[in-house]
């Protein structure tokens, strides 16, 4: 699907095929989701199905996990007007911050901070990154924001694979995403139908 262009009919996630598939090989993500920011009805759609769940929930503050979630969640915060949280990768900040470890989708371990000036006890924040994958990287921004007594009213993301991580988030979280029942398996299977789209052109 030609990026910029808008179908006459929106249908439910229509926007999903504008993410643009792996042409790097193994050591990146199976996919690209951000293509579909390049579009801006298409962003705007997204961000309306990833609130659509939390229009009834009190939301204080956005937290956006490094990198990609930082767009995504900007554009959440801006839309509910409320601010936004960075969540970064250790070693960026130069103030005081909290750190946690996890393990992101390609099982490197890694470090994650954030700064302690912002979060208070019972403030509630919705976290937003681009994809879950593993759930590793989403965990470790949960347990930073309830270590400093924020309460997490969800998680939103493009999207959640049904791994075990995925799995345990869903269970124990509100959550929103932006996949259709009958893509979910293609999700999880790390394939989209409309892959078959692409060329090296479009690519």
């Amino acid at each position: 699907m030609e990026v910029l262009r808008v179908p006459e009919h929106r249908a439910e996630g229509w926007y999903l095929s504008l993410m643009a598939p792996n042409t790097k090989g193994p050591k990146f993500a199976w996919l690209d989701p951000s293509r579909l920011y390049c579009n801006p009805q298409a962003l705007s759609d997204c961000v309306k199905d990833l609130l659509r769940p939390f229009q009834t929930d009190s939301i204080d503050l956005v937290a956006g996990i490094d990198a990609m979630g930082f767009i995504l969640g900007s554009a959440v915060a801006t839309t509910l007007g409320k601010g936004f949280l960075a969540i970064r990768k250790a070693g960026h900040l130069c103030v005081e911050t909290q750190t946690q470890d996890y393990s992101d989708y390609s099982g490197r371990e890694k470090l994650m901070e954030v700064r302690v000036d912002v979060l208070k006890p019972g403030l509630r924040v919705l976290i937003v990154d681009q994809w879950i994958e593993t759930g590793g990287t989403m965990k470790a921004a949960i347990k930073l924001v309830e270590r400093q007594k924020g309460s997490v009213v969800g998680v939103a993301a493009v999207a959640i694979e049904n791994s075990e991580g995925g799995k345990w988030i869903k269970e124990n979280y509100k959550y929103s995403h932006c996949i259709p029942e009958e893509i979910q398996p293609q999700i999880d299977s790390q394939y989209l139908e409309s892959f078959k789209n692409f060329s090296s052109s479009t690519q």
